[in-house]
C-alpha cells in the first residue's frame, strides 16, 4: 500500500497540537462514497521493557468477515505520552504495518478516537487523512463529550456531542453490555460509522476487525518478551 508523506513526525508538542488544528480543517465527514470489500481493523501495543510499539493490521472481507489477510510492524517512538496527542505515538508504526499491505482495504476502524477529540483529530482521524480512504473511531471509553446512557438492546445508541456539537454516538453492540464510542475519522459521516461498525460486530462488544487486532498484536508483543528464568 502507497502512503503519501503528509508531515514529519519529530515535532514538539506545540508544533503537534498546531499541526493536529490544521489538519482538522481538511477532515470531511461525508456520506460513505465507495463500496467497501474490505475492511480493516488496526491497534498497537507498546513493549514496556524493550520500549518497543507493535501495530497489527488485519484486513477482512465485508460483510462476511473473513481475514485475509494480517500484517504487523514494530518500531520505536520518542515521542512522550500526552493526553491528546496520541497519534503522534501510535500512527508512525500504523503506517508502517499499512505499507506492508497486499490488500487495500475499502475502510479502516481503530481502536480510539476520530472527531471524537479536543482538537477533532482523534487517531482514526488523523490515520484517514494519511491513508486517503473512510476511517472509523471506536473506542471502548468516552475521551470526551456528554452522551444519554442508549438503550439496553443491541443497535441501540444515542449521540455524543461537545459544545453543542455531535462528534460521535454511543452505541450499544451487545445486549446488557457496556457500548462502545464510534466517531467518523474521514470521508464516512455519522450513521455510516456506526453502521460499518454494528454491521462489524458479531458476538463480542468490539467490532471484529479491531477485536482480531487486538488479538494479534498481543500476541506480536508477547513472542517478543524474553522467556522467563
Amino acid at each position: 500500500m502507497r502512503l503519501p508523506n503528509l508531515h514529519p513526525w519529530h515535532v514538539t508538542y506545540a508544533e503537534a497540537r498546531h499541526l493536529q488544528e490544521e489538519l482538522a480543517s481538511q477532515v470531511r465527514v461525508v456520506k460513505l462514497a465507495r463500496l467497501i470489500r474490505l475492511v480493516a481493523g488496526a491497534d498497537v501495543a507498546l513493549h514496556r521493557k524493550s520500549h518497543l510499539f507493535f501495530a497489527t493490521v488485519v484486513v477482512l472481507t465485508y460483510p462476511d468477515l473473513d481475514v485475509v489477510e494480517q500484517v504487523t510492524a514494530r518500531q520505536r517512538s520518542d515521542f512522550p505520552y500526552i493526553p491528546g496527542l496520541l497519534s503522534f505515538r501510535e500512527a508512525p508504526v500504523l503506517l508502517k504495518a499499512f505499507a506492508r499491505l497486499r490488500h487495500e482495504p475499502d475502510a479502516v476502524i481503530f481502536d480510539g478516537q476520530g472527531l471524537a477529540h479536543p482538537r477533532r483529530l482523534g487517531l482514526a482521524s488523523h490515520m484517514g487523512l494519511w491513508l486517503g480512504r473512510p476511517t472509523v473511531g471506536c473506542a471502548k471509553s468516552r475521551l470526551i463529550g456528554e452522551y444519554d446512557e442508549p438503550g439496553r438492546s443491541k443497535g441501540e445508541w444515542t449521540p455524543l456531542t461537545d459544545g453543542g456539537d455531535q462528534i460521535g454516538v454511543v452505541l450499544r453492540t451487545r445486549t446488557d453490555v457496556k457500548p462502545v464510542f464510534v466517531s467518523p475519522g474521514h470521508l464516512i459521516d455519522f450513521e455510516g460509522a456506526r453502521r460499518l461498525v454494528l454491521e462489524c460486530t458479531s458476538r463480542y462488544r468490539l467490532p471484529e476487525p479491531t477485536r482480531l487486532a487486538d488479538i494479534a498484536v498481543g500476541e506480536a508483543k508477547r513472542e517478543a518478551s524474553p522467556p522467563g528464568p
